[in-house]
């Protein structure tokens, strides 16, 4: 955790569950929500928003499993692994981009934020960024395989707003043929998507097996780039 981060509760109706907020070193600045993958709001996870904080942004990174284990941590292999699906196969998805979008209308309501509120999702959270863009929650949206988007396509026609998508070439869980559809359905929308060869699913988390630092660095710049000109 870093000296400008902290714990805050989100309320989403009558319910509240809680988000990893870090602010930029001037306090200030526009809004970007982390969406975690299915391993909760990890270090690694904290550690993305903490490195969009450092970029100037206000980053506030929800935790999406708190109805069934609030504020867990899991790691990417063995036991741990098998939680996170146990968790994940359980979501509520819809639930889930509730609090996506709670999160989002949290962190407008958020003196420090300043101009647009951008979504970064990995993996679960890819998915989540795509399915609120669809309702409106965001100004920008970032996908990093972005795990069942494929099958989702009926949300594609009510996305009005800027959108990234970042793919390993080998992912074994979102094959070729699922980021081509993906692409046909945002050929006349205002969409990037890049395809990173040699990297794997997983491929941003330098905690994992498939850290691919390369396509890492590369994506990141992207993103930044993309959150800078559509702001």
């Amino acid at each position: 955790m870093s000296v400008n981060s902290r714990w805050i509760e989100i309320a989403n109706g009558s319910e509240t569950f809680q988000g990893y907020l870090s602010l930029p070193k001037g306090g200030k600045g526009p809004g970007i929500v982390v969406i975690q993958e299915i391993f909760g709001v990890n270090a690694h996870i904290r550690s993305v928003a903490d490195r969009y904080a450092a970029a100037g942004y206000v980053a506030l990174a929800p935790d999406i499993f708190w109805r069934a284990a609030p504020r867990v941590e899991l790691g990417y292999d063995g036991a741990d692994r098998q939680k996170a699906m146990e968790i994940y196969s359980a979501l509520d998805v819809e639930r889930a981009v509730g609090d996506v979008r709670a999160t989002a209308g949290a962190l407008r309501a958020l003196p420090n934020v300043v101009g647009k509120v951008a979504a970064v999702g990995y993996c679960l959270g890819g998915r989540l960024a795509y399915r609120a863009s669809a309702q409106g929650a965001f100004d920008i949206a970032v996908a990093y395989y972005g795990g069942g988007i494929q099958n989702e396509l009926e949300y594609a026609d009510k996305i009005n707003v800027p959108m990234q998508f970042h793919y390993g070439a080998l992912d074994n869980h979102i094959p070729t043929a699922a980021v081509d559809s993906v692409k046909q359905c945002f050929t006349d929308k205002h969409a990037q998507i890049y395809v990173y060869e040699g990297a794997e699913h997983g491929f941003n988390c330098e905690d994992r097996a498939s850290y691919n630092q390369i396509a890492s660095t590369i994506a990141f710049g992207r993103t930044l780039t993309f959150l800078g000109e559509n702001s």
